[in-house]
């Protein structure tokens, strides 16, 4: 017979992998949006290349796994650790479905961060928080966007001055092929950042059971979250796919090919860096500056509006989510 820790720990992988599973619709329709929306891409294409790229960029890095495992909190030193990665959990999957259902790219990074601290703190107070670990995590998250604004509307700063002198039915059509490399790009940058979130809530709930006691992440928690994520990415994510894609402002080739390189440049960098972002935040963020550049009054700045209100919310939102259902957790286990 199996025993209760046995089956309380498939119970976190599931709930993690089916995370990385709505992670996988929810966030890849940021990452194949613009070439989705410009035609480059069919949508079943897009959506093959998508989930193809980030199983491999889900297996290339651990960095930012073991940062989400042991950078908000020590879950070798937490007394109640699988029921908080439980908790966790339910509060990210239940905001990342609201915000789905609701067609607002809002941040699976931000609903797990924000779940995971709120969780913790239910269970041991601010002081089961990694104080440095946990504000650096957010620093990440606070610049990523402002950094992937100003590169997307640097770069396309830079294409119209190049371009200025060229036919745009010429120009369109030459970066309608580029989209599909820098669409690659995009989806296996999100693969490396994204999908390790998984990893490292898994090995948090890992060291916290004492099943191993190092934050190296096992090949099979590895495999596993890839294999979801590309999963959830096949599904596709078309409401998020048509507010990030037609809504914010139209884009053409040249500007899906700018915010995809933008926002993958700014991703990979800080997975190199083992730094946790959100890819919403910096593809939407690049977007909006790639739209600024080509004309600030295309953007449809009051979308944007209700999309930075959904960012500043999410974190304080989940915490209080996952602090709640921890505490309901606690009273049903014991």
């Amino acid at each position: 017979m199996w025993d209760a820790a046995f089956i309380i720990m498939c119970v976190v992988v599931f709930l993690a992998l089916a995370f990385d599973f709505i992670n996988g619709f929810h966030d890849t329709a940021n990452a194949i949006a613009t070439s989705v929306s410009t035609r480059a891409l069919s949508p079943r294409m897009a959506i093959v290349l998508a989930s193809s790229m980030n199983f491999v960029g889900a297996l290339t890095f651990t960095g930012v796994a073991k940062m989400i495992g042991g950078g908000i909190a020590d879950p070798a030193e937490l007394d109640h650790g699988v029921q908080i990665v439980i908790a966790a959990l339910i509060g990210a999957i239940v905001w990342n479905l609201v915000t789905w259902w609701f067609g607002i790219p809002s941040s699976s990074s931000h609903a797990l961060i924000g779940s995971l601290a709120g969780a913790v703190i239910g269970a041991a107070g601010l002081a089961g928080i990694n104080g440095g670990g946990f504000t650096s995590i957010v620093q990440g998250l606070i610049f990523s966007p402002l950094i992937a604004f100003t590169l997307g509307y640097g770069l396309m700063s830079l294409l119209k001055v190049i371009f200025a002198n060229r036919s745009p039915h010429q120009v369109n059509r030459g970066f309608r092929i580029t989209q599909i490399f820098t669409a690659s790009f995009q989806a296996f940058s999100h693969g490396t950042n994204d999908a390790q979130k998984a990893m490292g809530i898994i090995t948090f709930a890992l060291v916290a059971a004492e099943v191993q006691d190092t934050l190296d992440v096992p090949l099979w928690v590895k495999i596993s979250a890839a294999t979801a994520m590309a999963l959830g990415t096949s599904v596709g994510g078309w409401k998020i796919i048509k507010t990030m894609g037609t809504k914010i402002f139209k884009i053409e080739p040249i500007n899906g090919f700018a915010a995809d390189a933008a926002s993958a440049a700014v991703i990979l960098t800080a997975t190199l860096t083992h730094f946790p972002v959100s890819t919403t935040h910096v593809i939407t963020s690049s977007i909006l500056g790639v739209g600024s550049a080509k004309r600030f009054s295309s953007v449809r700045w009051s979308l944007a509006g209700r999309i930075v209100i959904a960012w500043v919310v999410t974190i304080p939102v989940t915490m209080v989510m996952a602090a709640l259902i921890f505490m309901l957790i606690e009273s049903i286990w014991l």
